[in-house]
Parts: C-alpha cells; sequence; structure tokens
C-alpha cells in the first residue's frame, strides 16, 4: 500500500485501514512523526535511532509514555480542538494528549464500537454511569459516550451518582423495546449490582472501563464479571453481553475484551506487541508476559508508537491480555482490572 506523508491523506488511510494495510501505513506514519514531531525525533536522536530505518512495522521505535506528562507530544504545529488528560493524585503530573480533529476522533471510536459489536452505536440506548470522569474535565472516555448518547436511540445519558434514575432509565428504554449500552466503572457498577438485581431490555450489552483505584480490592476480571453476571441479567439472553474496554488518555483508539474470545481485540489501526521489561527494544515470545508497546495510527497528529506501563500478554492472533502495571508505575485513574493467568 502506498502511502504519502501529509497528515490529511494519512488521517484518511488510517480510517479507511484494513489489516492488510497496517505495516505499509505505520510505516508511513513513523516517517512523518520523525520528521514533525519535535519530541519523537529528539527521543530517536538520544537512543541512537534516528539514522535507522526500519524494515517493519515492529521495528519502530516506541515513545515512553511519561512524556506526555513533560512534553507537547504534537507532530507539527496545530491548534488542538481539545486536549485530553488523565486523572491524577494531588500535586502529580497529569497526561495530555491534543486533539487536533475532534470529528476523526469521535468517528473512530464510532467504527471501533461497530466492529466489536456488530451493531452500530444508533442501535443502543448509551447510558454512562462514570461517576470519577464525570467529576473532571478533559475525559476521553466522556467524549466518546457523550457522542454515543447524542447519536444514539432516545432516553440516553451520563448519571453521576443517581442509580434511582438509572433504573428508571433502563425501565423506560425496556418499555420502548430499545436495547441498552450500559457503560460503567468498576467500582460504580458493583455498587449498582449491590443495590438490587438490573434487568436489561433484549438486546442490550454492559461495557465496563475500569477503575476500582482506591476503592477497595483490585478484582481479576473473572470475578469481575462473575458479579456483573450475578447482579445484570438481558431478558432472553444466558450470559455473554459484558465486554470490556481497553484505552488511555495518551490513544486515540479503544481496544475491546470479548466474551467470544475472552481477550482484547485491537481495530485495524491498532496493534499490541509486548516488550521485554528490562529491555525497550527487546519483544517477548507470543503468550509470554511482558510490558505493552501500543502501536495506535490514530495518533498521527501526535505520536502512534508508545511504551506504555501496563503488563499484559500478546497472542499469534494478536489479541492481547492486560495483567496489571509494573512495580513503580504511576497508577492510572482508570485502573486495570487484573487478569489471572489464561
Amino acid at each position: 500500500m502506498e502511502v504519502s506523508a501529509p497528515h490529511i491523506e494519512l488521517r484518511t488511510a488510517v480510517q479507511e485501514a484494513t489489516p492488510d494495510d497496517f505495516g505499509a501505513l505505520a510505516l508511513a506514519v513513523y516517517r512523518h512523526q520523525r520528521t514533525h514531531n519535535r519530541v519523537y525525533r529528539r527521543f530517536l536522536e538520544l537512543t541512537r535511532r534516528l539514522e535507522v530505518e526500519p524494515a517493519a512495522w515492529r521495528e519502530i521505535p516506541r515513545l515512553p509514555i511519561d512524556l506526555f506528562r513533560t512534553r507537547d507530544v504534537r507532530s507539527g504545529a496545530w491548534i488542538p480542538e481539545a486536549t485530553f488528560t488523565s486523572s491524577g493524585t494531588t500535586g502529580a503530573a497529569t497526561s495530555r494528549h491534543a486533539i487536533r480533529d475532534l470529528d476523526a476522533y469521535r468517528r473512530g471510536c464510532r467504527q471501533n464500537f461497530a466492529r466489536v459489536l456488530g451493531r452500530s452505536v444508533g442501535d443502543f440506548t448509551h447510558l454512562g454511569l462514570l461517576p470519577s470522569y464525570l467529576e473532571r474535565e478533559g475525559s476521553g472516555l466522556i467524549a466518546m459516550v457523550d457522542d454515543f448518547v447524542r447519536a444514539g436511540l432516545p432516553g440516553g445519558g451520563f448519571f453521576l451518582e443517581d442509580r434511582g434514575r438509572l433504573r428508571a432509565a433502563v425501565a423506560d428504554a425496556a418499555r420502548d423495546g430499545r436495547p441498552v449500552a450500559l457503560w460503567g466503572v468498576t467500582f460504580a457498577l458493583l455498587t449498582l449490582v449491590a443495590d438490587a438485581r438490573l434487568e436489561l431490555p433484549p438486546g442490550s450489552v454492559v461495557i465496563e472501563t475500569g477503575g476500582m483505584k482506591g476503592r477497595g480490592r483490585e478484582l481479576t476480571r473473572d470475578e469481575l464479571h462473575a458479579r456483573l453476571y450475578a447482579g445484570l441479567a438481558v431478558e432472553g439472553s444466558v450470559g455473554d453481553f459484558v465486554y470490556s474496554e481497553y484505552g488511555m488518555t495518551e490513544l486515540q483508539s479503544q481496544a475491546y475484551w470479548r466474551p467470544a474470545t475472552a481477550r482484547f481485540t485491537a481495530p485495524p489501526q491498532m496493534r499490541v506487541v509486548a516488550r521485554d521489561p528490562t529491555d525497550p527494544f527487546a519483544e517477548v515470545p507470543a503468550g509470554k508476559t511482558g510490558a505493552l508497546d501500543v502501536f495506535d495510527l490514530a495518533n498521527v497528529d501526535t505520536c502512534a508508537f508508545i511504551q506504555t506501563d501496563d503488563l499484559g500478554r500478546v497472542y499469534p492472533d494478536g489479541t492481547f491480555a492486560v495483567l496489571g502495571r509494573q512495580d513503580g508505575a504511576r497508577v492510572r485513574g482508570c485502573n486495570l482490572l487484573l487478569t489471572p493467568s489464561a
């Protein structure tokens, strides 16, 4: 696949990417960012990688994620339409991700959702139980779900701590025959089902987004989903309606944990590899635990190649599991659920 360098053409190519396009497109984005991203270029100089031409996408150097806390990571000079920020403890630096084109971000989020669910955003009433995100500004997750609410069926919205109003919205959707997509942080979903069992309309789904920071013991994903299936039901369904979303401030794409695979699946413009935690330029074999590096080509205007602090395993088919955080890594507001060794 031949791709020219200008960012508009690259962004269009990313939006239309198929899995077969990824390698050539990643190298095109790399060449663009090596030239136009001052932070990434300086990183390549300091690591003596600037003059080394990658022969394949897996050879592209990845930028440490903490630089989003201390530097303005942009490719080129432009004015952001929005800036996504991470949550942080008092006095701690937060990640900042400049967003050049909010419409492009929204389109990508809708495409990722539809690929995984097999249905469009407009097929659901979207309900957001996301208190820790609503209580601050600059959340990419809130920007995504807000767009879904607007594009979805009637009756959608956000619910801070008013679980009674949420239950009423579910009842209204059931009377109208509207499937619900219930988005929730872990602790809020657990509190919801602790109140009383909740039955959702036929065709509904639940998408948990992580988040137990300061709210009690971390759960494995299996433990969490067992509690959710015990406290939630979808009329006419025997199960397999609980999904998980993997995203972060520094990424514009999302991966989803699917019941059918019990692993995260990345969209066509995104790949995940596991590196040796002691050597940032070496990968570990498929299925072995390592630190996760994310190639997110939707970050064409910032940096698409990122070393995260997450630990996980990547499998031969490209799916991956998230196991937790590296020792000493900063804890993100959207804290990761632990995944059993499967």
